[in-house]
């Protein structure tokens, strides 16, 4: 029997063949979990498998989470190899910026069925796992962007605002079965995207952190292994922002 937060529980990530979810996957590992990696590009998965580890503590396999069945294969994964899911942590996303003005409706659609449907289907498909075993986690990833809505994002700030309605009613329906929902607003986190931003950009958004930084990807990994332990046990439905302080 393993030690740590996570003890011989297993875990299912969406997106997380790199960055924050990959960082999630690692600090679950180190908490004892069993990891089961999502990603819609199958090889990325497969080989942060391996790079976490490897088949004793984690795999890969492609997801594509506007499929509900893509997500019920991700799900069924988990119940071959380790056991059936007792955390779910619905994470991946793309993002397609662009003004109102020069937004496709293509672009709005594809943003809103990654992050929002995307979202709905792996709670309530885990959610259905989880209220048969007696219980278990879920951690929806918004984003501060839902929060105060940003300028050429209004499908993502649509998206990530709508994952933070979809935990709080899903948090209800579920919390007497044992299952609890909660999610993470992120803020300026330290990625290779947001360090291509041109430094103008960049500096711009240090001005509105109180705390004078960028957030590391460990640092909302640590937020998610809280909301997914027993160190949240009376925790349902919140959503904490990891932030900096910014725009409070």
């Amino acid at each position: 029997m393993s030690s740590g937060l996570l003890a011989d529980r297993t875990a299912v990530i969406t997106g997380a063949a790199q960055g924050i979810g990959f960082a999630i996957a690692a600090r679950f590992i180190d908490e004892g979990a069993r990891v089961v990696i999502g990603d819609i590009n199958a090889e990325a998965a497969v080989a942060a498998a391996r790079e976490l580890g490897g088949d004793a503590v984690a795999v890969g396999a492609g997801c594509d989470v506007t499929s509900a069945a893509d997500v019920e294969a991700l799900l069924a994964v988990a119940a071959e190899r380790f056991t059936p899911v007792d955390v779910m942590v619905n994470n991946a996303g793309i993002t397609r910026d662009a003004t109102m003005r020069t937004m496709t409706e293509e672009m709005f659609d594809q943003v809103i069925a990654v992050h929002l449907k995307g979202t709905w289907n792996g709670t309530r498909l885990a959610g259905a796992i989880m209220r048969a075993n007696g219980g278990g986690t879920i951690v929806n990833m918004s984003s501060l962007s839902g929060k105060i809505g940003l300028a050429g994002q209004t499908n993502y700030s649509a998206a990530k605002a709508g994952i933070v309605g979809l935990t709080k009613a899903a948090a209800k329906e579920l919390a007497h079965l044992g299952v609890r929902v909660n999610a993470i607003q992120p803020g300026l986190i330290r990625t290779a995207m947001t360090e291509a931003m041109p430094a103008k950009v960049w500096e711009q958004k240090m001005a509105e952190i109180p705390m004078g930084r960028a957030g590391e990807i460990d640092e909302v990994a640590k937020v998610a292994l809280f909301l997914a332990s027993d160190l949240s046990s009376y925790m349902t439905g919140t959503v904490l922002e990891v932030t900096g302080g910014r725009f409070m």
